[in-house]
């Protein structure tokens, strides 16, 4: 069978894993660039086995990174999520796991120069329409994978990734708080709604009978669970300005619990049909935003004190999240949120996909 080739590299990005590539080596067609995607992570098909897909949501990712004509940033970001069980590639969520892989990726393939003994390289993210800013480990012009640096679920250690993020309240609902409530009461359930980076809807495990420190399995093989989370998700979307989200990413279903490692809160997340071994980067900086605004259902939960770092626990570990807000009259404000992230670069060359799915693409 005729096969076409396309440059990519595959990187590990904080907790996810996917195939990075330069936006001029995609179509430009979005419905091509779509099928050539599907074809490229072997999807549909749960296993992805006939593609470079890792047969779960968070390690069948893709990022496209072209240089940016903005004067605020270095390069663009779009983030894509390829479905293993469906022919659906969806641009509706941003990640900020993959986030961590884009700056190591525009400094080796040029789109950056590396500086000594650290590169800053600043990434709009097409996804949320906001800036980022990643800071690459260089020393000697090159990028550098390993360190000291570790973040739960990943083994090892390496290079530190610190990630800023400017302004990203209200990046997909158009408010830190969609409904302009700190807490609402969706299908007899208290939750909170909340948007800094990823739209999240944080409950209290204890609604529904749980502890909050149940395996992502035991949540997924709930059914009764699993049925009314779904229900208050579809009914929380058209609340957060996200309109039916029936086939949606969004929003995440948070739920919270008192933390029982040392952390601040303890979270279980679906992302939104299966449970999240860790938590995403964003999801995470939305539910720590929780827990320091009066009101909430993760502020009635946590134990935060006056830290600027909320520890949020989750099934593998920690994520520590920086934030820094002003609150006022049961509103908050956030000046500074940002946080902790490693990458590795794993493949760099070609993945091959049949001819068909690429029309006019150079054949092997």
């Amino acid at each position: 069978m005729t096969q076409t080739a396309i440059r990519c590299s595959a990187m590990r990005g904080g907790t996810s894993k996917g195939l990075v590539f330069l936006a001029d080596d995609l179509p430009a067609d979005r419905a091509v660039r779509d099928a050539v995607l599907l074809a490229a992570m072997g999807s549909p098909d749960r296993r992805e086995i006939d593609g470079m897909g890792g047969a779960h949501p968070l390690t069948s990712k893709v990022a496209v990174v072209g240089r940016s004509g903005r004067a605020e940033a270095d390069v663009e970001y779009l983030f894509l999520q390829v479905w293993p069980d469906r022919p659906e590639v969806s641009d509706k969520q941003n990640c900020g796991n993959m986030l961590a892989a884009v700056g190591p990726f525009a400094i080796e393939q040029g789109l950056v120069a590396a500086k000594e003994p650290e590169t800053p390289v600043r990434i709009w993210m097409r996804n949320t329409q906001t800036l980022a800013t990643a800071l690459i480990q260089t020393p000697g012009g090159r990028v550098s994978y390993e360190g000291d640096a570790r973040i739960d679920g990943v083994p090892g250690t390496h290079a530190p990734i610190p990630i800023e993020f400017a302004d990203v309240a209200g990046s997909s609902c158009g408010a830190l708080l969609p409904t302009g409530n700190a807490s609402d009461v969706i299908e007899g359930v208290r939750v909170t709604c909340i948007d800094n980076g990823m739209p999240v809807v944080c409950l209290a495990a204890a609604d529904f009978g749980l502890t909050g420190q149940e395996s992502p399995a035991e949540l997924e093989g709930n059914a009764e669970l699993t049925k009314r989370v779904e229900a208050i998700r579809l009914a929380a979307g058209p609340l957060m300005n996200l309109g039916d989200v029936t086939s949606a990413t969004v929003p995440k279903m948070s739920l919270l619990a008192p933390p029982a490692r040392g952390g601040a809160i303890a979270t279980r997340t679906f992302i939104p049909h299966r449970v999240h071994e860790a938590i995403g980067v964003l999801g995470a900086v939305s539910v720590a935003t929780a827990c320091v605004l009066p009101g909430s259902v993760a502020h009635d939960i946590a134990v935060t004190g006056s830290a600027a770092e909320i520890e949020v626990e989750h099934p593998t570990g920690f994520f520590t999240v920086t934030i820094e807000a002003k609150v006022s009259g049961g509103t908050v404000e956030v000046t500074r949120s940002a946080l902790l992230r490693t990458a590795r670069l794993l493949m760099r060359g070609e993945v091959f996909v049949p001819a068909s799915a690429m029309p006019g693409g150079a054949s092997l």
